[in-house]
């Protein structure tokens, strides 16, 4: 049985949707058969997720197993939510509530939405051990869990840590999967924005290994020179 507070944030979802963005929701998600869309903003549910930040974890759960899209990734902000205020045992318990539940983590936009906000501040505060997950992730045969190990990294290089993202950046690039060679290069340019000399320099000894599309994400803020020094080895 749902809780009555659950109800309501479900219908609230309903309410915000707008024909315009199911449209497009459509076209760049191309969502599995079964896969509802209702059509609701990003940051409108980000403002939702913040005003029912105390969702109890069973009516959490229910949201990540429904076959709503907007209720999974509503349920992932709510999640985000609580772990950002969360310590110790706590963020901990909600982690593994989130590890547990990765096959509900299954498109690109719920992956980008939560992994660096739900895994990111327990990978930044915990012990060196904890980044052990991002190395089981990236084994995985699920195709999201792979991208949730990478995209994880953006708080750790937000923190001015860069060397988990090139590890996975070298370990991913033989992937069969076009969705984790972008993701490679979203971070190798994340790592740009904050430090050109570190992501250049990997790109020096690495660029010729690595996919072509991972290049091209890296280097899109480069100037054009530099842009295209890198896309011409690849």
């Amino acid at each position: 049985m749902t809780s009555g507070v659950l109800g309501k944030l479900r219908s609230e979802l309903r309410e915000l949707a707008e024909p315009p963005v199911l449209a497009q929701l459509v076209r760049v998600l191309r969502p599995a058969d079964d896969d509802e869309l209702l059509g609701v903003r990003v940051p409108v549910m980000r403002e939702l997720a913040r005003r029912y930040r105390g969702l109890p974890t069973e009516d959490v759960d229910v949201l990540l197993h429904s076959r709503v899209h907007e209720e999974r990734f509503a349920g992932l902000l709510v999640l985000a939510e609580q772990v950002r205020r969360a310590r110790g045992a706590e963020r901990k318990a909600l982690v593994d509530f989130y590890l547990a539940r990765t096959d509900c983590v299954d498109n690109w936009d719920l992956v980008d939405g939560s992994a660096y906000v739900v895994l990111g501040p327990w990978l930044v505060d915990g012990p060196p051990d904890v980044l052990g997950v991002l190395d089981e992730l990236a084994g995985s045969v699920w195709l999201w869990d792979r991208r949730i190990a990478v995209v994880a990294t953006l708080a750790l290089i937000r923190a001015g840590r860069f060397e988990p993202t090139l590890r996975l950046v070298l370990r991913l690039r033989r992937d069969p999967e076009p969705l984790i060679h972008k993701a490679s290069g979203w971070m190798l340019r994340e790592i740009g924005r904050r430090d050109a000399h570190v992501m250049v320099d990997f790109l020096d000894r690495h660029a010729t290994e690595l996919p072509r599309i991972t290049v091209r994400y890296a280097v899109e803020r480069l100037v054009p020179d530099a842009r295209a020094r890198f896309v011409k080895t690849r």
